[in-house]
């Protein structure tokens, strides 16, 4: 129904940056919410950001002041920048999105990308 692709990740020093990119694809009517979550070993899959249908973004605490997440509903898009990296932040991180299908509701996940921040 939905396809979810991300792009980005890698391994970075303390302090560095990345930009993550999610491409949505496939069918659907609408696509709501959209977010990152991440993971790290042996730790719950928690929510880092997330933007709503009308660009409103909510963000954890924990990344508050140095993540950004951009939706672009033309290209039907999520990404997150990511600055100031911490080890802390070394995760798998996933692209989620809530979609609409002839009026049936569902959640689609990417297939997650890596990223390390060591120095």
């Amino acid at each position: 129904q939905v396809h979810l692709k991300e792009s980005g990740g890698g391994s970075v020093q303390p302090g560095g940056s990345l930009y993550l990119s999610c491409q949505a694809s496939g069918s659907f009517d609408h696509i709501g919410a959209m977010s990152w979550y991440r993971q790290a070993p042996g730790k719950e899959r928690d929510l880092v950001a997330e933007i709503q249908w009308n660009g409103t973004p909510n963000y954890a605490d924990s990344v508050k002041g140095r993540f950004t997440v951009i939706r672009d509903n033309l290209k039907n898009t999520v990404n997150l920048q990511m600055t100031n990296l911490k080890p802390e932040d070394t995760a798998v991180y996933y692209c989620k999105c809530d979609f609409r299908s002839l009026f049936i509701v569902n959640t689609a996940w990417g297939q997650g990308t890596q990223v390390t921040v060591s120095s």
